[in-house]
């Protein structure tokens, strides 16, 4: 496939990640095959080896691992063996033993950065800590890469923060379960992506997991969204059952212009002065329980 210079292809992986069944052999052919079919960036799942439905806290701790542990240093080798910069979702074991949902950005046969999920959903709380720093923005071969994790992409704030910090490309290792959609629509997990990509003028590369871990369906919606929040690749038809990828040209010099036409600015047309003035309730607290 020829690129055109300064232009990247970008993969969304979908993998299983089974608990009792762990494969980490998963993972390492995802990315030869990304990487085989052009791309340079690779973005895995959400907790991408170990898996995900862990059954308390116990068990999530004997499967995490520090971050200079084997999973991250095979991701090393890989990545300096390939030439490519991967993305990937790992329990992370820190040193003060919380344990995190966290995102790896690693290159050139080295950690580049890290990022602690900060939005935690549902049981998570019961399992992981919640990281309490935004995500770092570090410069790649392929672009200015901000890692999230998952339900960090539904807070608009929380993209908007690496846009604005100099972010071309978010990259978030992602797990979405399956649901019922009505007329079997994308689920709503796609459509935020799009919204905040669009909004903040942002590429985001979603990698969500596949298959079924003790009784989870997955959706497997992998997606390259452009910084228009057009998608270039994906979802397909959830939820999709067989491991793959998605691939897309992304042009990171795309998200650094924050114009919307002529007369709009994704950036300088916002009003925080005005946004931090609330309307309270008749009571004086806010309309929604606790």
């Amino acid at each position: 496939m020829a690129i055109a210079a300064g232009r990247v292809v970008a993969a969304a992986c979908r993998i299983p990640a089974r608990i009792d069944a762990p494969d980490p052999g998963i993972a390492d052919r995802a990315v030869r095959e990304a990487v085989a079919g052009g791309a340079r960036l690779v973005v895995l799942p959400e907790l991408a080896v170990c898996g995900y439905a862990f059954a308390d806290a116990t068990e999530a701790r004997s499967a995490a691992e520090p971050l200079d542990g084997p999973t991250v240093e095979r991701f090393a080798r890989l990545t300096a063996e390939l030439e490519c910069v991967l993305v990937a979702g790992v329990a992370e074991l820190g040193p003060d033993g919380r344990v995190f949902s966290s995102a790896v950005v690693v290159e050139g046969g080295r950690l580049r950065t890290s990022y602690r999920k900060v939005h935690l959903w549902d049981r998570e709380r019961e399992l992981f800590a919640a990281g309490s720093a935004p995500p770092p923005v570090v410069s790649t071969a392929v672009g200015r890469i901000a890692p999230m994790v998952c339900y960090d992409l539904e807070f608009p704030e929380w993209v908007r923060g690496a846009a604005e910090a100099g972010a071309e490309i978010v990259a978030a290792p992602v797990n979405w379960p399956s649901r019922p959609t009505p007329g079997g629509q994308h689920p709503l997990e796609v459509a935020k992506v799009r919204a905040v990509a669009g909004t903040y003028r942002v590429h985001v590369v979603a990698a969500d997991r596949c298959g079924t871990e003790r009784g989870v369906d997955w959706f497997g919606a992998g997606i390259v969204c452009r910084a228009d929040g057009h998608l270039l690749a994906g979802p397909g038809e959830p939820p999709v059952e067989e491991p793959g990828a998605v691939l897309a040209v992304l042009d990171p010099a795309e998200a650094r212009d924050k114009r919307l036409g002529p007369r709009n600015h994704a950036v300088h047309d916002r009003r925080p002065d005005l946004y931090r003035e609330t309307v309270p309730s008749p009571e004086g607290a806010p309309p929604w329980p606790a």
